[in-house]
């Protein structure tokens, strides 16, 4: 049986145990709610955030107008369970079987059309191979912020994930230390970003490197930056599958996969 709240703290006093079992698994679901449980529901912009756990281990986090994102482990029963249980879903984001065993109930039940969406891959950190390549990372500072408003825009762009408040968010990054650039020959040249730890685990992202300065192993060096900045955490990221470069280097500097996920779009 799914339980729902729109309290992020209800949601983690109630489902947090099962979630940080698989803290590397669940490492999206665990991060939003612990951005809401701190600073409210607008922190993820869009209408009130929603929160569900099933009885079998299952949960879910829903921030519209972004897909339903399913995990836990999430199973298929609860997955079509789910879909008696909400309304208006633009989506949903899990795990390869999971991710299908809800579009297709959600389709049989609301007469909606899925759309496959983007298809990624988790990886985990293993033994981290620092890349040669010129130039040297630095943590980014108040003097960046024109800089890194400016490339996160630019990074949400090019992944269709814009930020509703991209100040907002280089503001908060600031706070802890979140960036890292690489620069060379005196410009900078590539970012990397990082969430704060969640139980014992830090996502790396976003990465980014301008056109102008790709192809040259920068967004390597700053991701490799970055992931020894967060030692001595599980580290992981997030990658696009139809991007076979970005998968590529990752894997060269030491990153395993763990699970992929599919979104599919109504």
């Amino acid at each position: 049986m799914w339980s729902t709240t729109s309290d992020a703290n209800e949601f983690r006093a109630v489902a947090g145990a099962a979630l940080l079992a698989r803290p590397v698994e669940n490492t999206l679901l665990l991060t939003i709610s612990g951005k809401v449980a701190e600073a409210g529901p607008g922190a993820v912009g869009g209408e009130r955030p929603v929160f569900g756990w099933h009885s079998d281990g299952s949960a879910f986090v829903w921030t519209p107008p972004r897909p339903l994102l399913l995990g836990g482990p999430a199973t298929r029963a609860a997955a079509v369970e789910l879909t008696a249980t909400l309304a208006g879903v633009p989506g949903v984001n899990s795990t390869d079987e999971v991710a299908r065993a809800f579009a297709d109930a959600w389709c049989r039940r609301t007469g909606a059309t899925a759309r496959p969406g983007l298809r990624s891959r988790l990886y985990r950190l293993g033994d981290l191979v620092l890349p040669d390549v010129p130039g040297r990372a630095r943590v980014a500072s108040e003097s960046d912020r024109d800089l890194l408003v400016a490339w996160l825009v630019a990074c949400g762009k090019e992944l269709h994930e814009p930020l509703t408040s991209a100040d907002e968010t280089v503001s908060a990054g600031l706070a802890y230390g979140a960036y890292h650039l690489w620069e060379d020959a005196g410009a900078t040249v590539a970012l990397a970003g990082m969430r704060r730890p969640t139980g014992g685990v830090v996502r790396v992202g976003p990465v980014y490197t301008p056109p102008e300065h790709r192809g040259r192993g920068y967004g390597s060096a700053v991701t490799a930056a970055i992931s020894t900045a967060a030692r001595p955490h599980e580290i992981v990221l997030f990658t696009d599958l139809a991007n076979p470069t970005s998968n590529s280097i990752y894997t060269k500097i030491g990153y395993h996969p763990v699970e992929d996920r599919q979104v599919y779009e109504f």
